[in-house]
């Protein structure tokens, strides 16, 4: 039987005293952060966030952010996360969220000039008497936006139940326990962010949330959530670390730098996910063969050809539209459109079915020049976009984020392993405007930028 008392409830009964929450201001054991959480639903129920109702929270990680989501899953309200971004770009949310715009709840972490003309709620910081818990691990509880890489985002809807059985089959893997300290060092609008409320809750461990210095936050950390360029930078910078688990995501993970933070006593693995799968689907300790890693517990795997389809307890309910959903699956699979392969039993990503293009007859995949490029140690990121060719039909170009400046034979030298007409004829600086959309660069937006260059 699903128990219908929240993570935060049962932690606070079982473990009071234990420190559950760290933030740049305070600390709270359990039973601390129970009583705050409750006096933030108190607060937003008289504001009128009822059960079921969608609550907009726009903004970075902040200890205000971590209370109001545990405060929505008390009150059974949806609490749906987005990151600041332009008007426009939200509104284009707010209606997929809302079909009455009288009735949008919003609220704001930061103070942002281009939201100020959208209702705002806010909290107090009065106590209140305990009143009963609406939580039901079977209702709605999350909605997170997809990147939109490949075109507008869609509003994933989670319970729950859903989340918590992504995050107990990875920590079946993946040692966090009470005593661990996870820092929440990805943000709470991309779906690997909750995925870290999630683990902590299940866990009934710690969680820091910092002041966004990671040098400074990754102190007294065991654990965390990284892409490879954080990594090697506090490997390098030799300070003192207590980190003993780093789940690696974004580019190419060298070999090298696992190594390095094993001699440090720090344990790598990397993971394949999506957000409609609530985050990690497969992952592994990171060893000398390159591959995503294997299932993990309370998930399925099917592969039908070279197409990646994703079953099991942690898919989403669906995607959100104006109170409605419209369910992922289809005859109990849902398509991913990734392709990939089987190394016995752990999974090779091979690349997007979007992203694969002709190319003279030959297939190539922008995925895998990508995956070359960003073993380059000065390339932080690079995005590989088809072009027209009169000749060949289409032809690879890359837009590439670098550390410091490089001439084209630089590029070309994490090339090697690749046949030549996999080669990109073409490469081009990330620009500014495209590195303030979160956590991924979208696709689509660097398919327009770079068009509108070739034009």
């Amino acid at each position: 039987m699903t128990s219908r008392v929240s993570p935060l409830k049962r932690w606070a009964q079982q473990s009071p005293s234990l420190l559950a929450l760290s933030t740049p201001q305070a600390q709270y054991t359990w039973q601390q952060l129970a009583a705050k959480v409750e006096c933030v639903a108190a607060s937003l129920r008289v504001q009128g966030v009822a059960k079921n109702q969608v609550l907009t929270c726009v903004g970075k990680n902040s200890a205000e952010l971590v209370f109001t989501y545990l405060a929505c899953m008390e009150i059974g309200a949806i609490c749906a996360l987005a990151m600041p971004q332009t008007k426009a770009e939200l509104e284009t949310k707010l209606d997929a969220l809302y079909a009455d715009a009288n009735a949008r709840k919003l609220w704001l972490v930061q103070d942002n000039d281009v939201l100020s003309e959208l209702a705002t709620i806010h909290f107090s910081q009065q106590s209140s008497n305990e009143v009963e818990s609406d939580y039901d691990p079977k209702n709605i509880a999350s909605i997170v936006f997809t990147s939109g890489s490949m075109g507008v985002p869609k509003a994933v809807a989670h319970t729950s139940e859903q989340h918590l059985a992504s995050a107990s089959g990875l920590l079946e893997k993946f040692r966090f326990q009470q005593g661990d300290t996870w820092l929440l060092s990805l943000p709470m609008y991309h779906v690997s962010g909750l995925a870290i409320i999630y683990r902590w809750l299940q866990a009934g461990a710690s969680l820091k949330v910092g002041s966004g210095e990671l040098h400074n936050d990754i102190c007294g950390v065991s654990h965390a959530s990284l892409v490879a360029t954080q990594l090697k930078r506090l490997l390098e910078s030799k300070q003192a670390l207590s980190l003993t688990h780093v789940l690696l995501g974004g580019s190419h993970v060298p070999l090298s730098l696992s190594q390095q933070a094993a001699a440090q006593g720090i344990e790598t693995w990397l993971g394949y996910g999506m957000t409609e799968a609530a985050s990690t689907v497969t992952a592994k300790q990171i060893d000398q063969h390159y591959s995503a890693g294997s299932m993990l517990p309370n998930r399925k795997v099917m592969l039908k050809g070279q197409r990646i389809f994703i079953g099991g307890e942690t898919l989403a309910s669906g995607y959100y539209y104006q109170g409605q959903l419209t369910p992922l699956l289809q005859d109990g699979w849902f398509d991913s459109k990734d392709l990939g392969e089987w190394i016995n039993d752990e999974l090779k990503i091979i690349g997007r079915a979007d992203n694969l293009f002709i190319s003279g007859g030959e297939n190539i995949h922008c995925e895998e020049i990508e995956a070359e490029l960003n073993k380059h140690p000065e390339i932080i990121q690079s995005i590989v976009v088809p072009v027209e060719d009169a000749e060949f039909g289409h032809r690879p170009v890359a837009v590439i984020q670098t550390r410091t400046e490089l001439s084209q034979a630089e590029i070309e030298s994490a090339l090697g392993s690749l046949t030549r007409f996999k080669w990109p004829i073409g490469y081009y600086s990330m620009p500014e405007i495209l590195l303030t959309e979160g956590i991924k660069v979208p696709r689509s937006k660097v398919v327009r930028w770079l068009s509108s260059q070739l034009s």
